[in-house]
């Protein structure tokens, strides 16, 4: 399913690190390897099989674009591959973490080009990955259009000082004051929400 060739052993010293790092049981950390390791059996997730993940929950969307900058946002070692201690903590940032934490891991996706803020042009190429995925594919144009409008009002809305980028501060600020607007940026959390609804791995 497109996975390295490296192998992984989970160690207790990982399994340590990662009671350190989430809000997960030894237990259940280990019943989350069993599930990493029967997808990913040498350890290691790759972007093509992340891509394939993602088609099981958004079958009707175009879901390439959007799992580039998701991947990015897991992939903390850049290193074009995610690594189990990689793939919990995030899950359990998406699926458990405070709006803060979400928000967080939200803007290193928006954040393309890691320069620590956000620009016009980063922001209408992530609303644009999000409405491919959340739409029919014929309805795509309509949706890409709406989709640049509604990048330019979010961005707009959220440049307090209009400078032309974004903070974090101003981009965390502008998400936790518009629910809608937290629910649209943090898409990405539906990832961690849907594995965990899938897996039978509760404590």
């Amino acid at each position: 399913m497109g996975c390295t060739s490296s192998k992984h052993e989970l160690s207790q010293e990982d399994v340590q690190f990662l009671k350190t790092r989430t809000t997960y049981s030894e237990k259940k950390i280990k019943n989350w390897y069993k599930g990493f390791m029967a997808d990913c059996p040498n350890g290691e997730l790759t972007r093509e099989s992340f891509i394939q993940i993602y088609k099981q929950f958004f079958p009707k969307g175009r879901v390439e674009h959007f799992c580039e900058h998701v991947f990015r946002a897991f992939d903390s070692d850049n290193s074009g591959k995610i690594d189990f201690k990689e793939f919990l903590q995030a899950i359990n940032i998406t699926s458990q973490g405070t709006p803060d934490r979400k928000l967080e891991m939200a803007f290193r996706m928006y954040d393309c080009n890691g320069d620590g803020s956000i620009d016009e042009t980063e922001m209408r190429r992530i609303i644009s990955a999000i409405y491919e995925l959340i739409s029919d594919e014929h309805d795509q144009r309509e949706r890409q259009i709406e989709a640049d409008e509604r990048a330019m009002n979010i961005f707009r809305m959220m440049d307090k000082n209009s400078d032309g980028i974004l903070t974090r501060e101003e981009f965390i600020d502008g998400c936790l004051n518009d629910e809608q607007l937290y629910q649209l940026l943090t898409q990405s959390n539906r990832f961690g929400d849907n594995r965990g609804s899938q897996s039978s791995l509760d404590d």
